[in-house]
């Protein structure tokens, strides 16, 4: 895999990360007699083989730069993209809500430009497996080259279709939702979670928000919680320790549930109206009375 974590020096196609001044990075595999060049000078695949990782190297001119590995984070930011890709602040707080891990079945809707789809398939490990949904090939064709730069391609499988068609994988312990108009889609997407799967979808706008919460409900999903996040640094100096000037403020509400299979014993009416999971918060859950009215005697 050409993206590892777990060595302690420079090897032949291992992707590495040359950072200079200003913190100006750059990501790319090393191969034997290779060259890279910068606006600040050329270095010499062959100089930097072998090496500790966080050597400190100098380019032709004697630019400086320290080689690192990449982290995921410098990865999915430096990605070649043709839509917007959801920011790392985003991303590790998904993967860490859903209990994305190894060996998991995980689904996404919208691949875009792979960044989500790199990050679930680096969570579920060699042995999970990432199905990634999207009816644009221009999309899918960029994802697949940015995920066998990487070395990951093993462990996704890319479907080209209209989600509105459905999904062929049942049982998937956890879906994430990135498209237009999601509460379209929600029917579908409870066909393809196992009973009491994690859900997650990024929505734009705030009307979408409220359009995607009433249909959860309507489609026996629970826990909803909606969110977003703000991320902002500090200067890491002592004596003048502050905000930097500039911040990753909004980008997206975070709308996450889970799958649930509701009773129609009388016993559940109150856990299920604390979750309002009626038409309405105030109305009875359309499954009880549909109980209720199929259990009913005919009138005389």
């Amino acid at each position: 895999m050409p993206w590892n974590l777990t060595t302690t020096h420079a090897q032949v196609g291992d992707l590495v990360q040359l950072v200079g001044l200003r913190h100006k990075s750059f990501i790319f595999p090393l191969a034997e007699g290779g060259t890279f060049q910068t606006h600040r000078g050329i270095l010499q695949h062959n100089d930097l083989i072998g090496l500790p990782w966080g050597s400190q190297v100098f380019s032709h001119t004697g630019a400086p730069f320290f080689l690192l590995q990449p982290a995921l984070a410098d990865i999915l930011i430096n990605l070649k993209r043709s839509t917007q890709i959801l920011y790392p602040k985003e991303i590790g707080f998904i993967l860490v809500t859903m209990g994305i891990g190894e060996g998991q079945r995980v689904m996404e809707a919208g691949t875009g430009s792979g960044a989500m789809t790199i990050a679930l398939s680096y969570a579920v490990g060699n042995t999970g497996r990432v199905f990634s949904y999207d009816q644009r090939a221009e999309f899918q064709n960029l994802a697949r080259k940015n995920v066998t730069r990487l070395g990951l391609e093993n462990r996704i499988e890319f479907k080209e279709r209209d989600i509105a068609q459905g999904f062929d994988e049942t049982d998937i312990d956890a879906f994430f939702l990135d498209v237009p108009g999601p509460a379209g889609f929600i029917p579908q997407v409870r066909a393809a979670l196992k009973p009491g799967g994690f859900f997650c979808a990024l929505v734009p706008t705030v009307n979408q928000v409220q359009t995607l919460l009433t249909a959860l409900r309507r489609h026996h999903f629970a826990f909803l919680e909606v969110c977003e996040l703000l991320l902002r640094y500090y200067k890491p100096e002592p004596t003048r320790f502050r905000p930097t000037d500039r911040m990753v403020a909004h980008t997206g509400y975070l709308v996450f549930a889970r799958r649930i299979e509701p009773s129609a014993d009388p016993r559940a009416v109150e856990l299920l109206t604390e979750q309002k999971m009626g038409d309405l918060a105030d109305e009875t859950p359309p499954w009880l009375v549909e109980d209720n009215e199929t259990n009913s005697e005919p009138e005389a």
